[in-house]
Protein backbone atom coordinates (compact mmCIF):
# COMPACT_ATOMS: atom_id res chain seq x y z
CA UNK A 1 0.00 0.00 0.00
CA UNK A 2 1.13 3.69 -0.50
CA UNK A 3 1.35 5.42 2.69
CA UNK A 4 2.24 9.06 2.42
CA UNK A 5 5.59 10.33 4.22
CA UNK A 6 5.24 12.36 7.33
CA UNK A 7 6.90 15.66 6.21
CA UNK A 8 4.45 15.52 3.05
CA UNK A 9 1.40 15.76 5.20
CA UNK A 10 3.40 18.01 7.82
CA UNK A 11 3.95 20.27 5.28
CA UNK A 12 0.28 19.98 3.45
CA UNK A 13 -0.93 20.98 7.08
CA UNK A 14 2.16 23.86 7.81
CA UNK A 15 0.82 25.33 4.25
CA UNK A 16 -3.06 25.54 5.43
CA UNK A 17 -2.03 26.97 8.60
CA UNK A 18 0.05 29.45 7.44
CA UNK A 19 -2.59 30.39 5.25
CA UNK A 20 -5.37 31.05 7.20
CA UNK A 21 -2.98 32.93 9.21
CA UNK A 22 -2.28 35.04 6.75
CA UNK A 23 -5.90 35.77 4.57
CA UNK A 24 -8.71 35.15 7.82
CA UNK A 25 -9.47 35.60 11.03
CA UNK A 26 -10.00 32.23 12.92
CA UNK A 27 -9.32 30.55 15.80
CA UNK A 28 -10.43 25.96 14.92
CA UNK A 29 -10.87 25.11 11.44
CA UNK A 30 -12.69 21.41 11.00
CA UNK A 31 -12.12 18.78 8.28
CA UNK A 32 -14.93 16.37 7.58
CA UNK A 33 -14.47 16.04 4.10
CA UNK A 34 -13.06 12.34 3.24
CA UNK A 35 -10.53 13.46 0.39
CA UNK A 36 -9.34 16.66 2.35
CA UNK A 37 -9.09 14.63 5.34
CA UNK A 38 -6.22 12.31 3.01
CA UNK A 39 -4.71 15.87 1.95
CA UNK A 40 -4.26 16.55 5.58
CA UNK A 41 -3.77 12.80 6.92
CA UNK A 42 -2.99 9.99 4.85
CA UNK A 43 -5.77 8.12 5.27
CA UNK A 44 -9.75 8.45 4.81
CA UNK A 45 -11.82 7.25 7.96
CA UNK A 46 -15.20 8.69 9.45
CA UNK A 47 -13.41 11.55 11.42
CA UNK A 48 -12.35 14.91 11.73
CA UNK A 49 -9.41 16.68 11.19
CA UNK A 50 -9.05 20.00 13.52
CA UNK A 51 -6.47 22.50 12.95
CA UNK A 52 -6.04 25.23 15.93
CA UNK A 53 -4.50 28.33 15.12
CA UNK A 54 -1.96 28.12 17.34
CA UNK A 55 -0.32 25.06 15.17
CA UNK A 56 -1.82 22.31 16.92
CA UNK A 57 -3.85 19.75 15.39
CA UNK A 58 -6.01 16.61 16.57
CA UNK A 59 -7.72 13.59 13.83
CA UNK A 60 -10.19 12.46 16.05
CA UNK A 61 -11.46 8.82 14.18
CA UNK A 62 -14.66 6.89 14.85
CA UNK A 63 -14.05 4.39 12.18
CA UNK A 64 -11.44 2.80 11.83
CA UNK A 65 -9.23 3.95 14.26
CA UNK A 66 -6.80 1.10 13.97
CA UNK A 67 -6.72 1.63 9.91
CA UNK A 68 -6.64 5.36 10.54
CA UNK A 69 -2.66 4.55 12.93
CA UNK A 70 -1.83 1.91 10.37
CA UNK A 71 -2.10 4.20 7.58
CA UNK A 72 -1.48 7.59 8.86
CA UNK A 73 2.31 9.23 9.54
CA UNK A 74 0.69 11.65 12.21
CA UNK A 75 1.38 10.98 15.54
CA UNK A 76 -2.28 13.25 16.95
CA UNK A 77 -4.95 10.32 16.22
CA UNK A 78 -7.44 9.25 18.59
CA UNK A 79 -10.34 7.25 18.76
CA UNK A 80 -13.87 9.12 19.12
CA UNK A 81 -17.47 8.00 19.58
CA UNK A 82 -19.09 11.39 19.38
CA UNK A 83 -17.72 14.94 18.79
CA UNK A 84 -18.01 15.10 22.98
CA UNK A 85 -14.69 13.20 22.74
CA UNK A 86 -12.86 15.91 20.41
CA UNK A 87 -13.89 18.56 22.48
CA UNK A 88 -12.26 16.59 25.13
CA UNK A 89 -9.29 16.10 23.38
CA UNK A 90 -8.78 19.75 22.16
CA UNK A 91 -10.83 22.49 24.14
CA UNK A 92 -14.57 22.74 23.69
CA UNK A 93 -13.62 26.89 22.77
CA UNK A 94 -13.80 26.65 19.20
CA UNK A 95 -14.61 30.58 18.98
CA UNK A 96 -14.60 31.77 15.35
CA UNK A 97 -15.13 28.51 13.41
CA UNK A 98 -13.47 27.40 9.52
CA UNK A 99 -16.22 24.63 8.01
CA UNK A 100 -16.07 23.30 4.69
CA UNK A 101 -19.17 24.80 3.82
CA UNK A 102 -19.53 23.17 0.58
CA UNK A 103 -19.84 19.85 2.23
CA UNK A 104 -21.08 20.03 5.87
CA UNK A 105 -24.39 19.00 6.21
CA UNK A 106 -26.43 21.49 8.96
CA UNK A 107 -27.28 18.34 11.10
CA UNK A 108 -23.52 17.69 11.45
CA UNK A 109 -22.71 21.45 12.15
CA UNK A 110 -25.38 21.06 14.84
CA UNK A 111 -23.69 17.89 16.08
CA UNK A 112 -20.57 20.31 16.83
CA UNK A 113 -22.02 22.96 17.94
CA UNK A 114 -24.06 20.60 20.77
CA UNK A 115 -20.43 20.43 22.35
CA UNK A 116 -18.06 23.52 20.48
CA UNK A 117 -18.31 27.15 21.92
CA UNK A 118 -18.82 28.46 18.29
CA UNK A 119 -18.88 31.82 17.88
CA UNK A 120 -18.87 32.62 14.51
CA UNK A 121 -18.86 30.27 11.73
CA UNK A 122 -16.51 31.29 8.15
CA UNK A 123 -15.49 28.93 4.95
CA UNK A 124 -12.29 26.92 5.12
CA UNK A 125 -13.26 25.84 1.07
CA UNK A 126 -11.54 28.10 -1.22
CA UNK A 127 -8.62 28.26 0.58
CA UNK A 128 -8.01 24.45 0.62
CA UNK A 129 -8.56 24.33 -2.82
CA UNK A 130 -5.70 26.93 -3.37
CA UNK A 131 -3.10 25.31 -1.07
CA UNK A 132 -4.50 21.59 -3.05
CA UNK A 133 -4.18 23.32 -6.89
CA UNK A 134 -0.30 23.37 -6.44
CA UNK A 135 0.83 19.86 -6.72
CA UNK A 136 4.69 18.90 -4.56
CA UNK A 137 6.73 16.21 -6.79
CA UNK A 138 5.29 13.13 -5.01
CA UNK A 139 1.52 14.47 -6.49
CA UNK A 140 3.29 15.00 -9.60
CA UNK A 141 4.49 11.33 -10.18
CA UNK A 142 1.70 10.38 -9.15
CA UNK A 143 -0.42 12.35 -12.17
CA UNK A 144 2.21 11.34 -14.20
CA UNK A 145 1.81 7.73 -14.13
CA UNK A 146 -2.15 8.27 -14.08
CA UNK A 147 -1.20 9.90 -16.92
CA UNK A 148 1.03 7.55 -18.50
CA UNK A 149 -1.81 4.45 -18.34
CA UNK A 150 -4.62 7.14 -18.97
CA UNK A 151 -2.38 7.60 -23.06
CA UNK A 152 -2.06 3.23 -23.12
CA UNK A 153 -5.93 2.66 -22.55
CA UNK A 154 -7.14 5.39 -24.69
CA UNK A 155 -4.54 4.32 -27.63
CA UNK A 156 -3.54 0.74 -26.97
CA UNK A 157 -6.75 -0.46 -25.73
CA UNK A 158 -9.81 0.94 -26.56
CA UNK A 159 -9.19 0.04 -30.13
CA UNK A 160 -9.32 -3.33 -29.34
CA UNK A 161 -12.41 -3.34 -27.23
CA UNK A 162 -14.69 -2.01 -29.90
CA UNK A 163 -16.65 -4.20 -32.20
CA UNK A 164 -19.68 -3.70 -34.23
CA UNK A 165 -22.87 -4.54 -32.27
CA UNK A 166 -21.72 -3.74 -28.90
CA UNK A 167 -23.67 -1.58 -26.75
CA UNK A 168 -22.33 1.39 -24.72
CA UNK A 169 -22.68 -0.36 -21.70
CA UNK A 170 -20.90 -3.14 -22.70
CA UNK A 171 -17.93 -0.60 -23.28
CA UNK A 172 -18.16 0.78 -20.46
CA UNK A 173 -17.87 -2.62 -18.39
CA UNK A 174 -15.16 -3.51 -20.79
CA UNK A 175 -12.88 -0.11 -20.19
CA UNK A 176 -13.66 -0.50 -16.42
CA UNK A 177 -12.33 -4.43 -16.39
CA UNK A 178 -9.43 -3.08 -18.81
CA UNK A 179 -8.68 -0.10 -16.51
CA UNK A 180 -8.51 -2.14 -13.33
CA UNK A 181 -5.78 -4.50 -14.96
CA UNK A 182 -3.97 -1.54 -16.01
CA UNK A 183 -3.25 -0.04 -12.61
CA UNK A 184 -6.70 2.31 -12.20
CA UNK A 185 -7.80 2.44 -8.49
CA UNK A 186 -11.23 2.16 -8.99
CA UNK A 187 -13.22 5.59 -8.90
CA UNK A 188 -13.06 8.95 -10.73
CA UNK A 189 -14.45 11.42 -8.00
CA UNK A 190 -15.23 14.71 -8.57
CA UNK A 191 -16.22 17.45 -5.87
CA UNK A 192 -18.81 18.88 -7.57
CA UNK A 193 -22.20 18.27 -5.18
CA UNK A 194 -24.34 15.29 -5.99
CA UNK A 195 -21.94 14.32 -9.41
CA UNK A 196 -22.30 10.58 -9.99
CA UNK A 197 -19.63 8.66 -12.03
CA UNK A 198 -18.74 5.38 -12.83
CA UNK A 199 -15.49 6.09 -14.75
CA UNK A 200 -16.57 9.35 -17.04
CA UNK A 201 -19.02 10.01 -20.20
CA UNK A 202 -19.04 7.94 -23.55
CA UNK A 203 -21.41 8.12 -26.54
CA UNK A 204 -21.90 6.26 -29.51
CA UNK A 205 -22.77 9.09 -32.69
CA UNK A 206 -25.18 11.67 -31.47
CA UNK A 207 -25.28 9.96 -28.00
CA UNK A 208 -22.31 12.14 -27.29
CA UNK A 209 -24.88 15.22 -27.72
CA UNK A 210 -27.81 14.29 -25.34
CA UNK A 211 -27.93 16.75 -22.58
CA UNK A 212 -27.30 15.98 -19.23
CA UNK A 213 -26.92 17.67 -15.66
CA UNK A 214 -23.33 17.98 -15.62
CA UNK A 215 -21.53 21.33 -16.58
CA UNK A 216 -19.52 20.27 -19.71
CA UNK A 217 -19.90 20.31 -23.41
CA UNK A 218 -20.25 15.87 -23.53
CA UNK A 219 -23.61 14.42 -23.22
CA UNK A 220 -24.33 10.75 -22.55
CA UNK A 221 -28.03 9.11 -22.71
CA UNK A 222 -27.21 6.83 -19.82
CA UNK A 223 -29.26 3.57 -18.56
CA UNK A 224 -32.53 5.33 -17.34
CA UNK A 225 -34.13 9.15 -16.09
CA UNK A 226 -32.77 7.60 -12.85
CA UNK A 227 -29.45 6.60 -13.53
CA UNK A 228 -28.36 8.85 -16.24
CA UNK A 229 -25.05 7.63 -16.70
CA UNK A 230 -22.88 4.66 -17.26
CA UNK A 231 -24.45 4.14 -21.22
CA UNK A 232 -27.38 3.17 -23.49
CA UNK A 233 -28.30 -0.35 -23.08
CA UNK A 234 -30.16 0.08 -26.34
CA UNK A 235 -27.63 2.30 -28.87
CA UNK A 236 -25.53 -0.59 -30.78
CA UNK A 237 -22.04 0.22 -32.10
CA UNK A 238 -22.34 1.20 -35.81
CA UNK A 239 -20.34 1.53 -38.82
CA UNK A 240 -19.58 4.88 -39.86
CA UNK A 241 -20.31 6.03 -35.79
CA UNK A 242 -17.82 8.36 -34.05
CA UNK A 243 -17.56 6.85 -30.37
CA UNK A 244 -16.86 9.74 -27.68
CA UNK A 245 -14.40 8.64 -24.58
CA UNK A 246 -14.40 11.57 -21.81
CA UNK A 247 -12.51 9.47 -18.81
CA UNK A 248 -10.98 10.67 -15.81
CA UNK A 249 -8.43 8.28 -14.67
CA UNK A 250 -6.64 7.80 -11.48
CA UNK A 251 -3.38 6.23 -10.02
CA UNK A 252 -3.03 6.13 -6.20
CA UNK A 253 -5.23 8.83 -5.17
CA UNK A 254 -4.60 11.18 -8.31
CA UNK A 255 -6.46 11.76 -11.85
CA UNK A 256 -5.93 12.70 -14.86
CA UNK A 257 -8.54 13.94 -17.36
CA UNK A 258 -8.42 13.62 -21.34
CA UNK A 259 -11.07 12.53 -24.33
CA UNK A 260 -10.72 10.69 -27.39
CA UNK A 261 -12.83 10.52 -30.34
CA UNK A 262 -13.05 7.52 -32.50
CA UNK A 263 -14.59 6.81 -36.37
CA UNK A 264 -15.80 3.26 -36.36
CA UNK A 265 -15.94 1.53 -39.46
CA UNK A 266 -15.00 4.61 -41.99
CA UNK A 267 -13.21 8.19 -42.75
CA UNK A 268 -13.85 10.89 -40.84
CA UNK A 269 -15.80 13.35 -43.23
CA UNK A 270 -14.13 17.20 -43.97
CA UNK A 271 -16.67 18.60 -41.79
CA UNK A 272 -15.89 16.39 -38.73
CA UNK A 273 -12.03 16.41 -39.39
CA UNK A 274 -12.13 20.58 -39.85
CA UNK A 275 -14.17 20.56 -36.40
CA UNK A 276 -12.12 18.59 -34.74
CA UNK A 277 -8.50 19.87 -35.89
CA UNK A 278 -9.65 23.50 -35.14
CA UNK A 279 -10.48 22.10 -31.25
CA UNK A 280 -6.56 20.07 -31.62
CA UNK A 281 -5.08 23.88 -32.24
CA UNK A 282 -6.99 25.62 -29.57
CA UNK A 283 -5.79 23.56 -27.10
CA UNK A 284 -2.55 23.65 -28.27
CA UNK A 285 -2.89 27.77 -27.83
CA UNK A 286 -4.07 27.28 -24.45
CA UNK A 287 -1.75 24.49 -23.05
CA UNK A 288 1.53 27.65 -24.39
CA UNK A 289 -0.62 30.20 -22.18
CA UNK A 290 -0.22 28.26 -18.87
CA UNK A 291 2.62 29.85 -17.57
CA UNK A 292 3.18 30.68 -14.21
CA UNK A 293 1.61 34.52 -13.75
CA UNK A 294 -1.05 33.86 -16.37
CA UNK A 295 -4.68 34.42 -15.69
CA UNK A 296 -7.43 32.09 -15.84
CA UNK A 297 -10.11 34.28 -17.27
CA UNK A 298 -7.43 36.35 -19.46
CA UNK A 299 -6.55 32.94 -21.11
CA UNK A 300 -10.53 31.95 -21.31
CA UNK A 301 -10.91 35.39 -23.15
CA UNK A 302 -8.06 35.97 -25.71
CA UNK A 303 -8.25 32.17 -26.60
CA UNK A 304 -10.75 29.98 -27.86
CA UNK A 305 -14.05 29.58 -30.06
CA UNK A 306 -15.97 32.65 -30.39
CA UNK A 307 -18.97 31.36 -29.49
CA UNK A 308 -18.86 28.85 -26.32
CA UNK A 309 -21.62 27.16 -25.01
CA UNK A 310 -19.84 25.89 -21.64
CA UNK A 311 -18.60 28.28 -19.01
CA UNK A 312 -15.37 26.90 -18.99
CA UNK A 313 -12.23 25.96 -21.03
CA UNK A 314 -10.28 24.24 -19.02
CA UNK A 315 -10.40 22.91 -14.82
CA UNK A 316 -7.85 21.90 -12.34
CA UNK A 317 -7.30 17.97 -11.45
CA UNK A 318 -5.94 15.97 -8.54
CA UNK A 319 -7.44 14.43 -5.83
CA UNK A 320 -10.93 15.18 -7.39
CA UNK A 321 -11.13 15.29 -11.32
CA UNK A 322 -12.83 18.85 -10.84
CA UNK A 323 -10.23 21.23 -8.93
CA UNK A 324 -9.35 24.59 -8.94
CA UNK A 325 -7.88 26.90 -10.56
CA UNK A 326 -10.99 26.82 -13.77
CA UNK A 327 -10.05 28.52 -17.02
CA UNK A 328 -13.15 30.42 -16.89
CA UNK A 329 -14.42 34.11 -16.60
CA UNK A 330 -13.96 34.89 -12.77
CA UNK A 331 -10.77 33.02 -12.26
CA UNK A 332 -8.31 36.27 -11.80
CA UNK A 333 -6.05 34.68 -9.46
CA UNK A 334 -2.42 34.21 -11.64
CA UNK A 335 -1.64 30.67 -12.30
CA UNK A 336 1.50 29.17 -10.17
CA UNK A 337 3.85 26.76 -11.24
CA UNK A 338 2.65 22.86 -10.67
CA UNK A 339 -0.55 23.73 -10.88
CA UNK A 340 -2.53 20.62 -12.90
CA UNK A 341 -4.74 21.75 -15.67
CA UNK A 342 -7.11 19.92 -18.23
CA UNK A 343 -7.81 21.92 -21.60
CA UNK A 344 -11.03 20.79 -23.09
CA UNK A 345 -12.01 22.78 -26.28
CA UNK A 346 -15.02 20.31 -27.90
CA UNK A 347 -17.24 20.77 -30.60
CA UNK A 348 -20.98 19.48 -31.34
CA UNK A 349 -21.88 18.43 -34.75
CA UNK A 350 -25.42 17.70 -35.35
CA UNK A 351 -26.77 14.55 -36.22
CA UNK A 352 -22.79 13.33 -35.82
CA UNK A 353 -21.94 13.71 -32.69
CA UNK A 354 -19.07 16.04 -30.52
CA UNK A 355 -15.35 15.80 -31.46
CA UNK A 356 -12.81 17.77 -29.89
CA UNK A 357 -9.94 16.80 -27.20
CA UNK A 358 -9.07 16.81 -23.62
CA UNK A 359 -5.57 16.88 -22.00
CA UNK A 360 -4.30 17.62 -18.75
CA UNK A 361 -0.89 19.38 -18.28
CA UNK A 362 1.59 20.70 -15.54
CA UNK A 363 1.81 24.39 -15.29
CA UNK A 364 5.41 25.24 -16.39
CA UNK A 365 7.45 28.21 -17.08
CA UNK A 366 7.85 27.23 -20.81
CA UNK A 367 4.19 26.49 -20.65
CA UNK A 368 1.86 23.56 -20.41
CA UNK A 369 3.59 20.08 -20.20
CA UNK A 370 1.15 17.38 -21.32
CA UNK A 371 0.44 14.50 -18.56
CA UNK A 372 -1.58 12.37 -21.01
CA UNK A 373 -0.42 12.30 -24.71
CA UNK A 374 -1.65 14.98 -26.36
CA UNK A 375 -1.75 15.68 -29.95
CA UNK A 376 -5.50 13.91 -30.14
CA UNK A 377 -6.17 13.27 -33.42
CA UNK A 378 -9.15 11.00 -34.39
CA UNK A 379 -8.61 7.33 -34.01
CA UNK A 380 -9.69 5.54 -37.15
CA UNK A 381 -10.60 1.87 -36.01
Amino acid sequence: MHKLEKQEILKRIENLHNTLNTCVEWETAFIVDKVNQYYFTGTIQDGVFILKRNGDYAYCVRNSFERAKAESPLENIYPMTSYKNAAEIVGDNAGTTLIEAEVMPLAMLERLKKYFKIDEIKPLDRHILNIRAVKSPYELSCMEESGRQHKTLFELIIPTLLKEGMREIDLTAEMYKEMIKLGYHGVSRFSMFQIECVIGQLGFGENSLYPTNFNGPGGMKGMCPAVPIIGDRERVLREGDLVFVDVGYGYNGYHTDRTQIYMFGAVPSAEVLAAHRECMQVQKELASALKPGAIPSEIYNNIGFANRNVRFLGHGVGLYIDEYPIISNGFDTPLKENMTIAIEPKKGIDGVGLVGVEDTYVVTKSGGKCLTGGEGDIISI
